[in-house]
């Protein structure tokens, strides 16, 4: 599921009546009109010029949906929990419960975790509650992981194509939607680096009702004060402008305390970079989790990986911005480290160096977007 038909996919029934009010197309504001709403937003200062850095990820991405199950090898059993494409930070500790649920399931009380991103601490930190030893073993740590790259605005997208996946696929991608939602909210707070903003959907044309089809149907009621908005309510000169609130997670804070977390928790880091399933068989411990990402396509074969490259442009700070915007192709997310701007969306692409051509559309349509506020 892409961005453009997660953002269509929220904009279902529960939008629906709400929408009613202003459903007559609203006339393409003037950037020179001013907005006199209550609300103060700050204006993204876009330019070149303020450019910090240019950053590529690789989403780990199955048509079907990622993985969660067990399997045997002899004495040994792996339970693999990877393939999340661009929704791993957001379904982190939901998978990671429904891969430590299966775990358990062996009666060991040691255990190995393959991955050090957003999903393998989640996994680690989870086995630990329960009162484990636990060893990660990654071949490398914050802030050179796959999850330090990412935007991390919860909201699971590009996790899988709908036309691919299962029944069954869709109740496990709700159920750890819900658990990883509800994990996230007891680390709202500066310490994990998690809280909640306003998002604000800019698109021309109205959100279609499509409350039974993608992925996100089932989960609309975790995207919070969802609603369409009225010009006066907002300074975008987009057509149509819809707001919910969700957490936004940043990585070089959160990835950074949560292994502080493992570590303080009497946890163990082993740095070992795996290219076979004999080698990962080799540990000493009975049962491995596997939160390997792209890595488990080398390691055990799953063809169906394939990876989504993703590109940010990173602006200077802007303390005072407050909200995230979102359109069918880019996005605006304020942190402290910089403010993020995306996106790109490659599938099969596997390298990652910054394409230069994409920077320069990047900062072109958010500088079109920001430019044109009315304030």
């Amino acid at each position: 599921m892409n961005r453009r038909e997660m953002l269509e996919a929220a904009a279902g029934s529960a939008i629906v009546a709400a929408f009613a009010g202003c459903a007559a197309r609203q006339p393409r504001q003037s950037g020179s009109a001013l907005y006199r709403g209550e609300r103060r937003f700050a204006r993204i200062h876009v330019s070149p010029a303020r450019i910090i850095r240019t950053v590529a990820g690789l989403r780990p991405f199955r048509p079907s949906g990622f993985v969660v199950k067990s399997e045997k090898f002899d004495s040994k059993t792996v339970v693999h929990n990877y393939g999340h494409g661009g929704g791993g930070m957001s379904l982190s500790w939901g998978t990671a419960q429904m891969a430590v649920e299966e775990a358990v399931k062996t009666g060991q009380t040691r255990y190995a975790v393959l991955g050090s991103g957003g999903v393998g601490l989640a996994t680690a930190r989870l086995l630990q509650r329960r009162g484990f030893d636990v060893t990660i073993y990654a071949k490398d740590l914050p802030p050179h992981t796959t999850s330090n790259i990412s935007g991390a605005l919860w909201g699971p997208v590009e996790v899988s194509d709908p036309d691919k996946t299962t029944p069954q696929y869709r109740e496990q991608f709700a159920r750890a939607a819900r658990l990883s939602h509800r994990y996230f909210q007891d680390l709202v707070g500066d310490y994990y680096g998690v809280r909640w903003i306003e998002n604000y959907v800019l698109s021309d044309e109205p959100p279609r009702n499509s409350s039974n089809t993608g992925s996100q149907g089932p989960i609309l009621d975790l995207y919070p004060d969802m609603r369409m908005l009225s010009a006066g309510e907002h300074p975008f000169a987009a057509p149509y402008v819809q707001r919910y609130s969700s957490m936004l997670i940043e990585p070089p804070i959160y990835l950074n305390a949560v292994t502080r977390d493992f570590l303080l928790a009497g946890g163990r880091i082993v740095i070992r970079e795996f290219d076979s399933v004999q080698a990962v068989l080799a540990l000493p411990e009975q049962v491995i989790l596997n939160c390997t990402g792209l890595g488990a396509r080398t390691i055990f074969h799953d063809e169906e990986l394939v990876p989504i490259k993703g590109q940010l442009s990173i602006l200077l700070p802007q303390t005072e911005v407050d909200y995230i915007t979102l359109t069918d192709e880019y996005y605006m997310f304020p942190r402290k480290d910089g403010i993020l701007l995306g996106g790109t969306h490659e599938r099969g692409v596997w390298t990652l160096e910054p394409n230069p051509a994409a920077a320069a559309r990047i900062i072109a349509a958010h500088a079109k977007i920001f430019g044109a506020m009315r304030i």
